[in-house]
């Protein structure tokens, strides 16, 4: 226009001149409102906006003070937001560079403790159904707690006063950025170990942590440490803070303790007491043993007197006995003569009819063996057309080579006998030939 000779600023120019304008007008700030659209990018960074009835502005906090903050940031909770305001030139917006980040009172806290209590107990995170019954006298108890706090003293303390058990404390630190993941962790460590492994696996498990503010208990208000005591099947005492602290890990526990010592005092019994009780028991036992044999005896004793003597009792048989003894000589010296009488009268009919029984069997016996004797009789084949060959000593020959050795022979036949000699090859003797036949070489013997 003219008269207009002020220069012109190009855009980033004049976004950099706002944004020194802005940080050093508010280089340091407390802003108070309500957490609305909170985010935590992959880089750990996080976004935010802060609003009331009336305004909004955006927020960031930087990964390294993210991970300080003592509590988990959630929609709908009041802060107090501590930091510095600047510009985001990208998009023409002025944020807040958040340093410090704090619960805008116990209020706000309480209110989202109440929120957050509500939507796990509609779950049934905190059913009594869920709850598990403790071992009376567990072998070995898991402590998630720190291993450097006056916790894990008073515990290991009250234990070996009590009874002495099998410990094993899983370290974890009870407060601060962090510390709910690790406590979480820690007890589904202590569920997923196996029965019989290299580290043994506890009965009982023992959450616990020091008295404090409820900033310094809020770890054990976190939903992920809720989750894990409500899912662990190893029964689990919660004994976080002291009598009139309270979280939201108490009521997902089996048991609450109000202080780390008494939750040592529920975990076991006393000894001492036990080894009272075992001997108290055993006297009774005894006592009792002892009564029963005595009344026992007192019944018997009574039974006895009603019962007649034993004298009395065997008399009669005794009696009875001499009176069979001497009638028993007479009875046998009758029955024996009876019985020659009846054996008499039975052997006059018996002998001869057994007499012939046993003639007429050997009868047939013997003309059995004579029709095989016969039959096996060495002439008996003779009357079929055969001759029996022996030599002169009247031995009988069963082949050819006997017969060659012998050279004189006796043909028997079954009318009578006929002597012979044995040509044996080389003889010289000729057999007259018949027809064109050709006479054949042959080792056998010939008779003439």
């Amino acid at each position: 226009m003219p008269g207009d000779n002020a220069p012109a600023q190009s855009v980033s120019e004049l976004s950099a001149s706002l944004k020194r304008t802005v940080e050093d007008a508010f280089g340091h700030v407390r802003v108070r409102g309500e957490i609305s659209g909170w985010k935590r990018a992959a880089s750990g960074h996080c976004y935010l906006c802060l609003k009331d009835d009336k305004a909004v502005i955006d927020g960031v906090i930087w990964k390294a003070v993210a991970g300080a903050l003592r509590f988990r940031p959630e929609d709908g909770i009041e802060v107090v937001a501590t930091g510095k305001l600047t510009t985001y030139p990208g998009r023409s917006r002025y944020q807040i560079v958040i340093d410090r980040l704090e619960l805008a009172g116990q209020g706000a806290l309480m209110a989202l403790l109440d929120k957050r209590r509500r939507a796990l107990e509609a779950e049934g995170l905190f059913a009594a159904e869920r709850k598990q019954k403790l071992p009376f006298l567990p072998r070995t108890i898991g402590v998630v707690t720190s291993p450097t706090g006056a916790v894990i003293r008073d515990i290991l303390h009250r234990l070996a006063d009590r009874c002495p058990t099998h410990v094993i404390v899983w370290p974890v630190p009870v407060q601060g950025e962090g510390a709910a993941p690790q406590i979480a962790a820690a007890i589904r460590g202590f569920d997923r170990l196996l029965p019989g492994g290299s580290i043994t696996r506890p009965d009982l498990i023992i959450v616990a942590r020091g008295g404090g503010s409820i900033e310094d208990l809020w770890a054990f208000n976190e939903e992920e440490v809720v989750r894990a005591v409500a899912e662990c099947s190893i029964p689990i005492i919660s004994a976080v803070g002291h009598e009139t602290d309270t979280s939201l890990s108490d009521f997902a526990a089996d048991i609450r303790a109000p202080t780390p010592t008494a939750a040592a005092e529920i975990a076991v019994p006393v000894r001492s007491e036990l080894l009272a009780m075992i001997g108290e028991t055993g006297a009774r036992s005894s006592r009792c043993a002892v009564r029963s044999v005595e009344r026992s005896s007192e019944q018997l004793q009574n039974c006895l007197r009603h019962m007649p003597a034993r004298e009395d009792l065997l008399a009669p048989q005794r009696q009875k006995l001499d009176e069979l003894a001497d009638r028993l000589p007479r009875a046998l010296g009758t029955r024996l003569g009876h019985a020659r009488a009846d054996l008499g009268k039975a052997a006059g009919a018996i002998r001869p009819a057994l007499l012939d029984s046993t003639l007429r069997r050997s009868r047939e016996r013997l003309a059995g063996l004579w029709r095989i004797a016969e039959l096996a009789h060495p002439n008996k084949p003779l009357e079929r057309g055969y001759a029996r060959i022996e030599d002169r000593h009247g031995k009988t020959l069963t082949n050819s080579a006997a017969a060659r050795e012998a050279g004189r022979l006796r043909l028997i036949f079954a009318d009578g006998k006929v002597d012979a000699s044995v040509d044996g090859p080389g003889s010289g003797v000729e057999r007259p030939r018949r027809g064109n036949y050709r006479e054949t070489k042959s080792d056998q013997p010939k008779l003439i």
